[in-house]
């Protein structure tokens, strides 16, 4: 079994700053990737950032230059530090993780999500 357990998120005003962790936990051999994702009231789940096991990021336009991801393979952890903040930022913030458990197959895993609001 693999969980994803996400912290960090919260009320913040516009330009502020929040940082969210997201720990993967359980049998795993490999961690491929990881992701945060994020989905507002009547919108579909978009990807935010990515970070790959060797570290490589990408990021969506929307985000470019004001979230950074980053990742810890010690810890099996992937932040994402958002700054200025905007309101369309708002959303619930799903962690999403590509992985190898014990005794199954490659496969992606979600976290339960987080919400995000900004608003002043």
């Amino acid at each position: 079994q693999v969980q994803l357990v996400e912290s960090g998120g919260g009320l913040v005003q516009p330009g502020g700053s929040l940082r969210l962790s997201c720990a993967a936990s359980g049998s795993i051999s490999m961690i491929y990737g990881m992701a945060w994702y994020r989905q507002a009231p009547g919108n579909q789940r978009e990807l935010v950032a990515g970070i790959t096991s060797g570290g490589n990021g990408n990021y969506a336009d929307s985000v470019k230059g004001r979230f950074t991801i980053s990742g810890d393979a010690a810890k099996n952890t992937v932040y994402l530090q958002m700054n200025s903040l905007k309101p369309e930022d708002t959303a619930v913030y799903y962690c999403n993780a590509d992985i190898i458990a014990t005794y199954t197959d490659r496969r992606r895993y979600w976290g339960q999500g987080t919400q995000v609001t900004v608003s002043s």
